[in-house]
């Protein structure tokens, strides 16, 4: 069993991952020795704080060991994906990637013998979006009927929301003026609005009305947000999404939690004095990525 994005998980699979996480979250000595012996292969072609050190973290405090790969500083930059993996595969028991391309991902999916991790891509962020749902559960005792407004670009972040918000029960309102288009999958968001779960809407007043969630994320990729070449596009959306800023003029009629799955641009999506209000759940929805690290990797290598 892999973990690309959610489509071969049903709502009753995911919600047992997130169940775990909040299970091992409350019992973590009970997990120590899960992972004896067992390794994990970390990838990283992308920049990463939290899912590096949620993995390596989640493997140590289970008992395994987690490997960090610099994909510059490995022949996975020069020769086959599919060639460097089966390598790889036949060394460790899992292999947890953050690659640029989701078509890199599924190469190495195929060619792995052991589970492999989307740590991110440009279309879908499973881990992020496991820890997110955690964190709503924790907030409301369920995961059904609770409202999570999404507000920002439609990125792989918005994907993996829209999804595993439509199977968990979580109705999902995307206010997303720009379209990240390498992040686009119709059939996933023909499949979330099946469900009767996902809209979209421009009406930031009117969508954040009855929230329980309000969640942003960055504007322009982190790989370009201080990249002179990306100037002029960073400025164009700056001026576009600021109407759509989640701050506390948006939010002063609502009760809804705050959420953000970070790396944060203080003053452009979301603005300071939001970011460290009472109804803020930033920190604890990014500590809860290394509760669902763990359950991920008990549920991919079959210990619960």
């Amino acid at each position: 069993m892999n973990l690309i994005s959610f489509k071969d998980l049903t709502g009753q699979q995911l919600r047992e991952i997130i169940d775990e996480a909040v299970e091992v979250k409350h019992n973590a000595e009970k997990y120590r020795t899960a992972l004896d012996s067992e390794s994990l292969a970390m990838i990283f072609q992308k920049s990463s704080t939290r899912t590096r050190v949620s993995f390596e973290v989640a493997m140590t405090q289970l008992g395994g060991h987690a490997l960090y790969i610099d994909w510059r500083t490995t022949n996975f930059a020069i020769a086959s994906v599919h060639d460097e993996t089966q390598y790889l595969s036949r060394n460790v028991d899992c292999i947890m990637a953050r690659l640029k391309k989701n078509a890199d991902l599924q190469v190495m999916a195929k060619a792995s013998r052991v589970p492999v991790i989307n740590g991110c891509d440009e279309k879908y962020h499973p881990t992020q979006a496991i820890a997110d749902l955690m964190t709503m559960k924790e907030k409301k005792g369920a995961l059904k009927e609770v409202k999570l407004v999404y507000m920002g670009i439609h990125n792989n972040v918005c994907n993996s929301l829209i999804e595993g918000c439509t199977k968990t029960g979580v109705k999902i309102t995307a206010v997303t003026p720009i379209f990240n288009e390498p992040s686009r999958d119709e059939e996933l968001l023909e499949n979330a609005r099946k469900t009767g779960l996902y809209e979209t809407t421009l009406d930031v007043k009117q969508a954040v009305e009855d929230a329980d969630f309000v969640y942003t994320d960055t504007w322009v990729d982190m790989e370009f947000f201080l990249d002179p070449k990306y100037a002029l596009e960073k400025e164009k959306r700056v001026k576009l999404m600021m109407p759509y800023q989640v701050n506390r003029e948006l939010l002063k009629e609502s009760d809804a939690y705050i959420m953000h799955d970070m790396p944060i641009h203080r003053g452009y999506e979301i603005s300071q004095d939001i970011i460290e209000s009472p109804k803020s759940v930033i920190y604890e929805q990014s500590e809860n990525r290394l509760y669902s690290a763990k359950a991920i990797l008990l549920k991919l290598l079959e210990k619960f």
